[in-house]
């Protein structure tokens, strides 16, 4: 089977977060064989310095660039350099996130702030920065990364569901606000995407083929097909689509 190619991301700066596996690397495996030039953190070195080696083409490759998201100065730091290595960042895609497990009674203060802060805080500090310097480039596409999980209310996910919930808000707000410079901001909303984090985790064949059979469209859902919505978000094909969140799912019910 083939996908659509988009002239218009070829040589366009994309910057990634969260990109060294899952989801996020499907999206930078996408990007780089569209053409673009890519820009991704992540704190997971060892697989995101083994995507770069596989993806490496020649003299090109993506450029990895170690951050912990939850340092906003760093992040802020990787994205201007990504600018200066680069060139001013055409697309941002929000991706990284942590859906780890807790039970209401378990979750303490700090783990309500860490929650935010990986799924949530870093998204708006990001879509600042990148929104600078689409400004000053006349324009930009911003992805913003939320998911199914709070409109299911998932068990043991309030705080994962509470953070991917506001996305939503902060889509449509940062898009009311950033518009008026080109810039376009969406959301995609994942269903249950078969990750190697999420079968080691939390996703047993058993759990999968249930999850499959509750599913309109009854196969297995994949990061890649994640990664090409968020090819054609971050594309000039979708050039007046803004404050909107595409759910992609399968038809999970």
């Amino acid at each position: 089977m083939s996908f659509a190619q988009y002239p218009s991301l070829r040589d366009r700066v994309v910057f990634i977060t969260g990109g060294g596996s899952g989801i996020g690397a499907a999206m930078v495996e996408a990007f780089f064989a569209q053409g673009a030039s890519v820009g991704f953190v992540d704190i997971a070195h060892a697989e995101s310095r083994a995507l770069v080696e596989r993806l490496s083409d020649g003299g090109r490759k993506p450029l990895f660039l170690p951050c912990d998201l939850l340092d906003i100065h760093a992040l802020e730091a990787a994205m201007q350099e990504v600018q200066l290595k680069l060139g001013p960042i055409g697309a941002l895609i929000n991706n990284a996130a942590n859906d780890n497990r807790q039970k209401v009674d378990e979750v303490t203060e700090a783990d309500w702030d860490r929650t935010m802060g990986v799924n949530l805080k870093h998204q708006f500090f990001a879509a600042r920065a990148a929104h600078r310097q689409m400004r000053a480039n006349g324009g930009g596409s911003i992805v913003n990364f939320s998911s199914i999980a709070w409109m299911h209310g998932g068990e043991a996910m309030t705080g994962y569901a509470t953070a991917k919930a506001a996305v939503l808000g902060l889509t449509n707000s940062l898009a009311r606000e950033f518009g008026r410079d080109n810039v376009r901001v969406n959301a995609i909303a994942p269903g249950a995407v078969s990750t190697e984090r999420q079968r080691r985790l939390w996703i047993s064949p058993t759990d999968l083929e249930a999850i499959v059979s509750r599913q309109c469209l009854r196969r297995v859902l994949f990061p890649d097909e994640i990664a090409r919505t968020a090819l054609f978000l971050a594309s000039d094909d979708s050039a007046m689509i803004t404050k909107q969140c595409i759910i992609v799912d399968g038809g999970l019910r």
